[in-house]
């Protein structure tokens, strides 16, 4: 097993390699780059835009509406027009756009080897810090609804295997299906005009992890009012989350009580309980480990975005939304690098819990 996990390890390299090159020149062809983002906001500003290019970006604050004038002719930028060649030249050395792609290429790769993710265009603080201020919100979403999540899917998808066809599957099915079909966006929405003071109740808070004021609290106070602002957001992610782990659950277990295995089992006089948990709960949670990392991931990255949004809880899902739309590119390109990381991580971690799981398994034996 450490020669398979040594061996993932190396593959990692060229993975990651491979997605920040694509990652990278896809952001090449983008309209509306920085660059231009400061022309425009230069040619609708004036002063106050140049001025603020000087003093906030690292360039020379002497820089002056005066001096960024001139004939902008043949510029690559649009609205570039009016605006001195030698000023564009200078805005373009302020974001690294002075060098060559490939130049710009290898030195990210080179700091991100060491961890070192840049600074963002707009925000004056280093990618990494920026994204450790927003990894608590994001932590907490995709823990606990991650986990809410496996605490109902897997037993409830053992209950209907079991009873598989009578009316307890029958109306357990029409529930998970109706929680899957509605957004949770939607029902974020709901439950703030039912519960947050919209228009019935006012028993939650609308935004922030806690409350102001959380550090005179004492811990039993910081946990209670921690959960106290966690219940909606959370609500509002597992509810449509927990359809197709139930269903996996159920079909995975399905297939193994029908196998010879356990009709040998019962042969021999175990218990119901035994043959379940004992034979058949091993080899049926196979599937459901292997779909864990892709959920995690899912919830903990991605499926919290209007989530944060609608709760305003600022975390790295709205991050990764406002640096593509505002095209920081240093964030954009640090947080999809640390999220394809932290993904080829736990995909290998997903194949040490198969092997713990069932240690019949064994990755080096079929060449993996």
């Amino acid at each position: 097993m450490a020669a398979y996990i040594f061996k993932r390890l190396l593959l990692m390299i060229p993975t990651l390699f491979g997605i920040l090159l694509i990652s990278f020149v896809i952001v090449q062809f983008v309209p509306g780059g920085p660059v231009e983002r400061m022309i425009a906001q230069l040619q609708g500003h004036g002063t106050e835009a140049t001025a603020r290019i000087g003093g906030g970006g690292g360039g020379d604050a002497s820089i002056g509406a005066s001096s960024a004038m001139g004939t902008g002719e043949g510029s690559k930028y649009r609205g570039a027009q009016g605006l001195d060649p030698e000023f564009i030249a200078e805005l373009e050395a302020l974001y690294g756009f002075d060098k060559p792609a490939p130049e710009r290429f290898w030195i990210m790769v080179k700091n991100y080897a060491q961890f070192n993710l840049g600074e963002s265009y707009y925000r004056d603080v280093s990618v990494g810090q920026l994204m450790l201020e927003k990894m608590p919100v994001s932590i907490s979403l995709g823990l606990w609804s991650t986990l809410i999540i496996y605490l109902i899917s897997i037993p409830l998808g053992i209950k209907k295997a079991v009873r598989d066809g009578t009316s307890f599957d029958i109306w357990t099915s029409a529930a998970v299906f109706i929680g899957y079909a509605i957004p949770s966006f939607m029902f974020a929405i709901l439950l703030i005009v039912v519960f947050a003071g919209g228009r019935y109740f006012d028993w939650f808070p609308l935004r922030g992890l806690v409350s102001d004021g959380w550090d005179d609290l004492s811990p039993m106070q910081q946990v209670l009012d921690y959960a106290h602002h966690m219940v909606l957001p959370v609500a509002a992610m597992v509810v449509s989350g927990f359809a197709s782990l139930t269903l996996l659950t159920k079909n995975s277990f399905l297939d193994e009580i029908n196998k010879q295995y356990v009709l040998t089992a019962r042969s021999k006089g175990l218990g119901e309980d035994q043959v379940l948990y004992g034979h058949v709960f091993r080899n049926a949670m196979l599937i459901v480990i292997a779909g864990f990392p892709a959920a995690f991931i899912h919830i903990f990255f991605t499926g919290s975005l209007l989530i944060e949004v609608i709760f305003s809880l600022d975390g790295l899902g709205l991050l990764g939304y406002e640096s593509v739309i505002n095209r920081d590119y240093p964030v954009v390109l640090g947080t999809l690098y640390v999220y394809a990381l932290i993904g080829l991580i736990m995909t290998l971690v997903r194949d040490v819990v198969y092997v713990l799981v069932d240690p019949r398994i064994d990755f080096e034996a079929r060449g993996a």
